[in-house]
């Protein structure tokens, strides 16, 4: 899948004038005005410009650090990707009085029918409707990302086909998967499948951000004491060490066992906990309580 960073030869953490720079650069270098009749300079200069246009975006550049080359580029299409980047009024503050080489085309870079994927002079085809289906999902596969295999019908007949779903996925997300979705009337060509993902509610587990959230109830003298509790996690059964003098509603964190992404960032796992105060007491447990009252308790 394409590194934009290492596209535009700049690191990770460069910042939004070194990206500029960088593209600066590489503009000047491979503009078609430049390089007249040169294809692979031509596709360099389109190269560079979607790098670009994401890395230069600060929402853009976000989402495509969270979740990698691979699962950006699940969620967005060339025509997100060039949604709202002028790259008229970015060349000619590059000093190309011309704007944009490109702009035989209908509605040139941000359009697509762009150069990106058609040739110079070549008018932009029809659009081919996406065929939308809901894909339903557990919280684990949702955290930690699985496969699912997808029927689809088209004018042809039914195929099957293999999506992955991106681990750190959330409720309601559409995944555009291109090249899955129904054929052009000419055959020559295939929409894109736009899937929507429904996560179901877990039981135990709810999610924040990153985090996974899990409740866990123990006793009064657990919270005073302090104990050593199990709880779930979303790779089984762990132990945690709830200190002496723990309050309610404290979280404690276990690094690391949240939600997974695919640029291998991972979030936590929260678990909260609720101190159980027993609502009626035995003959035999208030003096005791009645004396942890009296030494100041």
């Amino acid at each position: 899948m394409k590194n934009y960073y290492s596209i535009l030869g700049v690191s990770k953490g460069a910042s939004d004038d070194e990206i500029k720079k960088a593209y600066r650069k590489l503009a000047m270098q491979y503009h078609p005005d430049r390089n007249a009749g040169d294809e692979k300079a031509e596709e360099k200069f389109k190269e560079v410009s979607e790098a670009y246009a994401v890395l230069s975006n600060k929402k853009k550049r976000s989402q495509y650090d969270q979740f990698g080359s691979e699962g950006f580029h699940q969620k967005f299409s060339q025509e997100d990707i060039f949604r709202d980047f002028d790259i008229n009024e970015i060349l000619r503050g590059f000093g190309f009085a011309g704007g944009n080489p490109f702009q035989g085309q209908e509605r040139g870079f941000g359009g697509f029918g762009s150069p990106f994927s058609q040739g110079r002079h070549q008018e932009r085809e029809p659009q081919i409707p996406p065929i939308k289906k809901e894909c339903v999902i557990t919280f684990e596969e949702a955290a930690l990302g699985c496969q699912r295999t997808i029927s689809i019908s088209r004018n042809e007949g039914i195929e099957e086909t293999n999506v992955k779903i991106p681990a750190g996925i959330t409720h309601g997300k559409v995944l555009r998967v291109q090249g899955k979705g129904q054929t052009s009337a000419d055959g020559n060509r295939r929409g894109d499948l736009h899937l929507l993902i429904n996560v179901r509610s877990h039981p135990l587990f709810r999610r924040e951000g990153r985090d996974v959230v899990v409740d866990a109830e123990i006793k009064l003298t657990q919270a005073i004491l302090g104990a050593t509790i199990e709880v779930e996690t979303l790779e089984g059964i762990k132990s945690v060490k709830v200190p002496p003098g723990t309050q309610n509603n404290t979280k404690l964190k276990l690094k690391g066992m949240g939600i997974k992404f695919s640029n291998g960032v991972r979030g936590d796992q929260l678990v909260k906990i609720i101190i159980k105060i027993p609502k009626v007491l035995t003959q035999e447990q208030i003096p005791h309580i009645q004396f942890l009252q009296d030494t100041g308790i």
